[in-house]
């Protein structure tokens, strides 16, 4: 094969599965969207809204944890493990939309979804890091930001139609996931895509002992502190903020806009901080977007309650710097993790990552009660500064070397 045609190739793989992730990644915040209808439907309590989200983390984080015990993202061609996990997500959000009327049987579903879409991320990122030897972090930052367009996309559909018809959104996610999961069918493995591996409970023990993988493990830990936790409650911050700027009076509909917009900016980010990571270095890109996202956790006090000419800018830029960095982490862990078992140490990442988002989303509520929404995103900048410093120690590492090319 020709190198032009070896490249037409990869892009056409490199599109395929990133529509299949952005299609299959709007089950995520599904609910989410939907809360405000549900929760006065059902009759919800604060906690039990918040639930549908938490569930979901949790779900990823118990789908993660034994996929990588079981080793299944490097025993199941992926693809199919795409596919499957997809279009089980999709059954299960239909099954919310269709017959649920309560919080426990929908906390249950949104739990399982959680667990299907753990063999939808990980395994996404380990088609692509067979496809792509050269420009990697190009190419899983285009599908996290794919995936990032795709978790707004439950406030896109709210904002055009479900605000006051939540199974509008409900159905809407579960019919793109299912054709996302479709979608992964197409796509075969790659020429550095390692062979399928034998289960190997061991495997665990050397990941978590190689002080490099797990240095940028470190930094993907602070950035997850503070990514899901702001996804999570974006709305309502802006929602609040519109109310004391006096344009409270606008609906729900403008809130659920400019949080699609926060969010599905962060896709940009991602492409082009990918981009960036290739040709300047991992560790660089990743201590950049960390200061910039961890900066707005403490300017979105200043800026809450101000005009729109001021927020929505701020709010894009926040979207943008606080995801783009993401895809750079799982890059940098598949060039230094073991080559047979990349998919398992991917899985384990974001196990680690997703456990911890259940933290950050309970806390800002409460900090909220506390002191507002004004000031309640403070706390969050405690990530990005943990996270930088474990990106800065892994440049000092010999292994830095594997990163990008040498690039560190």
């Amino acid at each position: 094969m020709s190198n032009r045609a070896s490249v037409s190739r990869r892009r056409r793989v490199l599109f395929v599965v990133a529509l299949a992730e952005l299609l299959a990644m709007s089950l995520w915040f599904s609910a989410t969207a939907a809360a405000p209808e549900l929760s006065a439907e059902w009759g919800l309590t604060a906690s039990e809204t918040a639930w549908l989200t938490i569930a979901v983390q949790l779900g990823f984080v118990a789908g993660a944890f034994l996929s990588s015990a079981l080793t299944i993202a490097d025993v199941v061609r992926p693809r199919y493990l795409f596919a499957g996990s997809a279009l089980a997500g999709a059954g299960f959000t239909v099954l919310i939309a269709g017959v649920v009327n309560a919080a426990t049987p929908a906390i249950a579903l949104r739990f399982l979804t959680g667990m299907a879409l753990a063999g939808v991320y990980p395994t996404g990122m380990k088609i692509l890091a067979g496809w792509f030897e050269e420009g990697r972090g190009f190419a899983i930052g285009v599908l996290v930001g794919a995936l990032t367009v795709g978790s707004a996309l439950p406030h896109l559909l709210r904002a055009v139609g479900g605000v006051g018809q939540p199974r509008v959104v409900l159905y809407g996610a579960g019919g793109l996931a299912a054709v996302g999961g479709l979608l992964a069918l197409l796509v075969e493995p790659g020429p550095h895509q390692a062979p399928t591996a034998p289960f190997d409970p061991g495997a665990i023990g050397r990941i978590v002992r190689d002080r490099a993988t797990m240095l940028a493990n470190g930094g993907y830990f602070g950035h997850m502190w503070e990514l899901y936790a702001v996804w999570t409650w974006i709305p309502a911050y802006l929602a609040a903020s519109l109310a004391e700027s006096g344009n409270g009076g606008v609906g729900g509909e403008l809130a659920s806009l400019l949080a699609f917009g926060t969010i599905a900016v962060g896709g940009l980010g991602a492409a082009v901080a990918g981009s960036a990571a290739d040709r300047l270095g991992r560790t660089t890109i990743t201590g950049l977007s960390m200061g910039v996202s961890g900066v707005a956790c403490l300017a979105a006090g200043v800026v809450f309650g101000s005009s729109l000419a001021l927020l929505v800018p701020f709010v894009l830029i926040w979207g943008f710097a606080i995801v783009a960095d993401s895809a750079q982490f799982s890059a940098a862990v598949s060039e230094l993790a073991e080559e047979s078992y990349v998919g398992t140490a991917l899985t384990l990442q974001t196990a680690v990552g997703f456990l911890l988002t259940t933290v950050s989303i309970q806390l800002l509520p409460m900090v909220a009660d506390a002191v507002g929404w004004r000031w309640a995103f403070a706390p969050l900048a405690v990530g990005p500064v943990l996270g930088t410093l474990a990106m800065l120690r892994l440049r000092g590492l010999p292994a830095a070397g594997r990163l990008a090319g040498g690039r560190g």
